[in-house]
């Protein structure tokens, strides 16, 4: 018997972002979550580092990689229309669910257990809340890489999200100082040319 999962999943390439806004350079959910699962992992990986936590960092990028899946069912639904209400909110949390219970039906019985962990929450303890909220951060982060990008291309679009990105990482950073450390030493460098920033890796 076949078995589409992956397939399906394959397709967040075909899945742009940012539907409502005008690109200088169109973002696809398979680059969007890649990126996610980096700076999930980066940021457990800070937290494990420099303050004692016990994160599962791997962990972390894999929920990170797959944080958007279901989108490959509903699309990316603009933010101002997904958050507009708590009715809308709430109803579009169980669309989200019915996409996810979806893409699960396309996997093996005995796979299936495995992926249902990955792609429906469990918030099973302390530091598995606190992984999920820096997996949060990162998608944040990624959403304010890409708004710097954009004005760093000379496209104004992005100016509105970009500062209510940034104040909500910042807001965040008060309670997790693993996404205020990344703020401060890796977010600069986001929109630097190639030749600087390997010019400056030079020099150390």
């Amino acid at each position: 018997m076949d078995y589409h999962f992956f397939a399906v999943i394959s397709r967040m390439k075909y899945i742009d972002r940012w539907a409502l806004m005008r690109n200088a350079r169109a973002e696809n959910l398979s680059e969007h979550s890649l990126e996610v699962g980096m700076i999930a992992h980066a940021l457990c990986t800070i937290g494990n580092v420099r303050y004692g936590r016990n994160l599962d960092a791997d962990r972390a990028a894999l929920l990170g990689m797959y944080h958007d899946a279901s989108e490959i069912v509903t699309g990316d639904m603009p933010t101002p229309v997904k958050y507009g209400n708590e009715g809308i909110r709430k109803s579009y949390k169980e669309v989200e669910k019915n996409a996810v219970k979806r893409l699960l039906a396309q996997l093996p019985d005995d796979l299936r257990p495995v992926y249902e962990k990955v792609l429906l929450e469990e918030e099973e303890d302390e530091n598995s809340r606190y992984m999920y909220r820096l997996v949060k951060a990162a998608d944040k982060m990624s959403a304010l890489i890409k708004c710097i990008e954009e004005r760093q291309s000379g496209n104004r679009e992005f100016e509105t999200a970009e500062l209510s990105t940034e104040k909500t990482l910042k807001d965040m950073a008060e309670e997790y100082p693993e996404v205020k450390d990344f703020m401060e030493e890796f977010l600069p460098s986001y929109g630097e040319t190639l030749d600087r920033l390997l010019k400056e890796k030079d020099n150390d």
